[in-house]
């Protein structure tokens, strides 16, 4: 019974997260709320922030759904770039050869 105690107390006292692991220093990151989205800091021209807010447009929304669709085209700009050897090569074969197991085709 007392080596199962002090094992039991050796393995708290010593195997502890906090004595087991150096202490690292705490980063602080912004946690996205409900919704998925954070709050940020955008530097606007001032005329056309002016004329948004006289349209009453949303900013958020404008800026959400622009930024969404710019990181769409520089990721389908970045997939061609990196697949670019092989789409080459993929379309000379179909060049040469045609289509693969296009005798089966119907249309």
């Amino acid at each position: 019974m007392w080596a199962k105690q002090c094992g039991l107390k050796y393995a708290h006292i010593n195997m502890r997260m906090e004595i087991a692991m150096p202490p690292t220093q705490t980063v602080r990151r912004p946690r996205a709320g409900p919704t998925g989205k954070r709050a940020t800091n955008l530097s606007l021209s001032s005329d056309v922030l002016d004329a948004a807010k006289q349209l009453n447009l949303n900013l958020s929304q404008v800026c959400d759904a622009y930024l969404r669709e710019r990181v769409r085209h520089e990721l389908e700009r970045r997939w061609r770039s990196d697949h670019a050897e092989f789409i080459a090569a993929y379309n000379a074969t179909v060049e040469a050869e045609g289509l693969p197991l296009s005798e089966w085709s119907s249309f």
